[in-house]
């Protein structure tokens, strides 16, 4: 192979991540430190499902993470419907470590409402239950 017949270099910018490596399976936390969710799946842009990534293509970017009842499609194939996943925006993470950092509360995403609602409609009923744990 010579020189004229290797693939021009693409500009990256950012962070370069193995989806599988860094990121699907982490926990999500929230700016206070707080687990939110796990990373069950993520939305791309630039991808055309189905469709070859041509070499001199801009590689896919992250737009979105999705987190729901994803389990059972993983086990038995298929695709979650749409309803099922939460989304949070690629710009609301902070930075990726061991886990996935938010720049926002996470009582401010979608993903808690049930945890909230249990909390408010049955905990907050029982004795003591509007007193925070130790």
């Amino acid at each position: 192979m010579t020189e004229s017949d290797a693939l021009p270099a693409l500009p990256v910018e950012g962070r370069v991540l193995d989806a599988r490596l860094h990121l699907l399976d982490r926990l999500v936390v929230d700016v206070d430190g707080l687990p939110v969710t796990t990373v069950d799946d993520l939305e791309l842009g630039g991808v055309e499902p189905g469709r070859e990534i041509p070499a001199a293509a801009a590689p896919p970017r992250v737009e979105a993470i999705l987190s729901g009842n994803a389990l059972p499609t993983r086990i038995f194939g298929g695709k979650p419907p749409d309803s099922r996943l939460d989304r949070v925006e690629w710009s609301d993470v902070d930075c990726v470590d061991v886990a996935v950092h938010l720049r926002v509360h996470g009582e401010d995403l979608d993903h808690l409402w049930v945890e909230r609602w249990v909390r408010d409609h049955l905990i907050r009923r029982i004795p003591g239950g509007r007193r925070a744990a130790r």
